[in-house]
């Protein structure tokens, strides 16, 4: 899946899959999400022998990619 959205800084890519971690720290949980989305993904992805991948930078949008293994 890919977006044309601002994109992630480089510093941040690390951390997208980490519980709870949000980018844009300002905002509040009415506002944006809670931190769990992408980890929540990596769990079940990971639990099903597959691997979830980001690349992205700023401006220049974000792609994200699940690879599952074919039995």
């Amino acid at each position: 899946m890919a977006d044309t959205g601002v994109g992630i800084a480089p510093d941040d890519l690390p951390h997208v899959f980490d519980r709870f971690w949000r980018a844009d720290k300002s905002r509040s949980l009415s506002t944006g999400g809670g931190g769990l989305g992408l980890a929540i993904t990596r769990h079940l992805v990971e639990a099903h022998g597959g691997a979830v991948t980001v690349s992205s930078g700023p401006g220049a949008g974000s792609t994200f990619r699940i690879t599952l293994p074919v039995p």
